[in-house]
C-alpha cells in the first residue's frame, strides 16, 4: 500500500501541455543604438505548414521575406507589437521588451491556451507562458515570430534610411557598426537614436558643449578629480603689543 504521503495533492503533478492554440513569440531589435524594439507573435495553422521556418538570423533577407509573406498568409493569426525610443530609455531595454512582446501577444485576433517565448525571460501575460532558450530554431511558431519581427523591424530602418540618408540605416539597420559611429559622431543624434545606449549617449553630450572637452571633463560633477583644490587658509599671528 503506497504512504499517505504520495496522496498530498501538492505532489499533483501539473498539466503544462493543454489543448488549445499554442502562440510562438519572438523580437528584433535589442541590440541596435537606433529605433524601436518590435516583436511579433503568431499562432500556425498546423495543417497549413510553411516549409523552411528557421531563426531570422540564418535567413538572407530574400528568404524572410518571402516566408514573410507566407506567414501573413496561411498562418491562422499574428501580430505585432512595438516599444519606442523613448521607452526603451525610459525603462530600459529589456523592459521594453518585454513591453512588446506582452503588447504583440494582446494583438492577437485569437487567444491562444499557451505562448512560448523565444529566450529564458516571459513578459506579463493572462495566459500560460514558457519560455524556450533557442526557440527561434526549434519551434516553427517562434520561427515564424522571429522573421515577422525581423521583417517588419527592417522595414522601418529602410523608412528611416529615406529620412536620415546620413546614417546609413539601409545598410546596418541601427547596429552600432564602424560607418553607423562615425556617422553620429559626425552628425550627432537623431530623435530615433537610443539615449540610454553608451555610444549615442557619449556623443549626445560631447554635442551639447561648445568646445571640445577633455576626458575628466565628461565625469560626474560630484567626482573628486573635479571639485576645486582650495589651499588652507593660512593663520596670522597675532601682532606683538608695545607696551613702552
Amino acid at each position: 500500500m503506497p504512504s499517505p504521503k504520495f496522496l498530498l495533492p501538492e505532489q499533483t503533478p501539473l498539466v503544462w501541455d493543454v489543448p488549445g492554440l499554442v502562440a510562438g513569440v519572438d523580437e528584433a531589435g535589442r541590440g541596435p543604438l537606433a529605433g524601436p524594439v518590435v516583436a511579433a507573435a503568431v499562432i500556425l495553422d498546423h495543417p497549413s505548414r510553411i516549409r523552411g521556418l528557421a531563426d531570422s538570423k540564418v535567413l538572407t533577407a530574400l528568404q524572410r521575406e518571402r516566408l514573410h509573406d507566407q506567414i501573413m498568409e496561411r498562418a491562422l493569426c499574428c501580430a505585432i507589437g512595438v516599444a519606442t525610443v523613448e521607452e526603451i530609455d525610459a525603462v530600459n531595454i529589456l523592459q521594453a521588451t518585454m513591453l512588446a512582446m506582452r503588447r504583440a501577444v494582446e494583438g492577437l485576433r485569437l487567444r491562444p491556451v499557451k505562448v512560448l517565448v523565444d529566450g529564458n525571460r516571459l513578459p506579463t501575460l493572462d495566459v500560460l507562458a514558457e519560455a524556450i532558450v533557442k526557440g527561434d530554431a526549434l519551434v516553427p511558431s517562434i520561427s515564424a515570430a522571429s522573421i515577422l519581427a525581423k521583417v517588419h523591424r527592417d522595414r522601418l530602418c529602410l523608412a528611416l534610411d529615406r529620412q536620415y540618408p546620413h546614417y546609413g540605416f539601409a545598410r546596418h539597420k541601427g547596429y552600432g557598426t564602424a560607418e553607423h559611429l562615425a556617422a553620429l559622431r559626425q552628425h550627432g543624434a537623431s530623435e530615433h537614436h537610443r539615449r540610454s545606449f553608451a555610444p549615442v549617449a557619449q556623443v549626445h553630450l560631447a554635442a551639447r558643449s561648445p568646445l571640445p572637452l577633455p576626458v575628466p571633463a565628461l565625469l560626474p560633477i560630484d567626482d573628486p578629480l573635479l571639485r576645486p583644490v582650495i589651499p588652507p587658509r593660512r593663520r596670522r599671528e597675532p601682532r606683538a603689543v608695545r607696551t613702552e
